[in-house]
């Protein structure tokens, strides 16, 4: 059983920042991808910004400039630092992992850190 814990939501104002992370705990051999995905009321999860376990980083359009995310592997930790934000940053960000385990491969979601960026 994995487990990701995100901290670091809360409200900001637009121009100002937050960083966000997510910890797993658990049974992990080893974590392949992770990544921060952005909820909104009434539309699906989105990938905001990914990193492959080789540190290569992928983001979407909307946030490259402002954000970066990175990976501490020995502690299993993913942090999105967002910067210029934007009330349109604003929703739900959840972390995923893929984690590999004995015989095993699946991915692994945090329960979501609200963001809220007002103007």
């Amino acid at each position: 059983q994995v487990q990701l814990v995100e901290s670091g939501g809360g409200l900001a104002q637009a121009g100002g920042s937050l960083r966000l992370s997510c910890a797993a705990s658990g049974s992990i051999f080893s974590i392949n991808a992770m990544g921060w995905y952005r909820q909104v009321p009434g539309k699906q999860r989105v990938p905001i910004a990914t990193i492959t376990s080789g540190g290569s980083t992928n983001y979407a359009d909307s946030v490259k400039g402002r954000f970066t995310i990175s990976r501490d592997n020995a502690k299993n930790t993913v942090y999105l630092q967002m910067n210029s934000l934007r009330p349109e940053d604003t929703g739900v960000y959840y972390c995923n992992m893929e984690i590999l385990g004995i015989g095993l491969r699946y991915p692994a979601w945090g329960q979501g850190t609200q963001v809220t960026v007002s103007s």
